[in-house]
């Protein structure tokens, strides 16, 4: 599984000039079993990219392949296919439900995949400190609740790679920690890889490659 990136440029940043080492309007190939890091400050496009490997957004030039095949060109029904097999994401506005509990969420997202048990499920949320929070709705959790909450869900489905945009930012270290290890066991089960997006924290992965914007 390979993602290709053939000098794809946001539209909105059509006259900028980036530089030789940047991602952006250059040729890059994210390849199943590496996992990578891209740095960047904010506003140069971090959660942009991942829209747009992920789909969701399409305003941009140059192209992006998928198994040698443009995204552009994809159906509705390969696209669903994706979603449920190849790309899992954590989005930074992470788009929980809100008038939802935390384990309505996650019980909606597992009934399109049946990946996990109810029990795997609530002993995901354990393990993240989130255990008296099944039942609490999703709008009256902290941000760092939501963001762990939001990471849990993103393991509720096999994936060949985990898009992660800025997932650890309200969260305190010692449960950054503990969600990047919930993360590397799940890819090791599902024999997946991460790409995430960062400030520039590196947190507590190993990645392969590091990219920039």
């Amino acid at each position: 599984m390979n993602i290709e990136l053939q000098k794809v440029i946001p539209l909105p940043m059509h006259d900028v000039q980036f530089s030789a080492n940047s991602i952006w309007n250059n040729y890059v190939t994210f390849e199943k079993g590496n996992d990578y890091l891209i740095s960047a400050p904010s506003g140069t496009g971090k959660t942009t990219l991942l829209s747009f490997i992920y789909g969701i957004r399409k305003d941009y030039q140059g192209d992006i392949l998928l198994n040698g095949k443009s995204i552009s060109a994809l159906s509705l029904n390969e696209w669903t296919h994706i979603r449920k097999n190849i790309f899992s994401f954590v989005l930074q506005d992470m788009r929980l439900i809100p008038d939802l509990t935390a384990g309505e969420n996650l019980l909606l997202k597992n009934a399109l995949t049946n990946f996990k048990s109810e029990k795997e499920i609530k002993e995901m949320m354990s393990f993240l400190g989130l255990n008296d929070k099944w039942n609490q709705k999703c709008k009256t959790l902290s941000l760092g609740q939501q963001q762990r909450v939001a990471i849990i869900r993103s393991l509720l489905q096999p994936f060949n790679f985990l898009l992660l945009d800025e997932p650890f930012s309200h969260i305190d270290t010692d449960n950054i920690k503990k969600a990047t290890e919930l993360i590397t066991d799940a890819c090791k089960n599902t024999q997946g890889n991460i790409i995430m997006v960062s400030l520039g924290d590196k947190y507590f992965f190993n990645y392969n490659k590091e990219y920039y914007l």
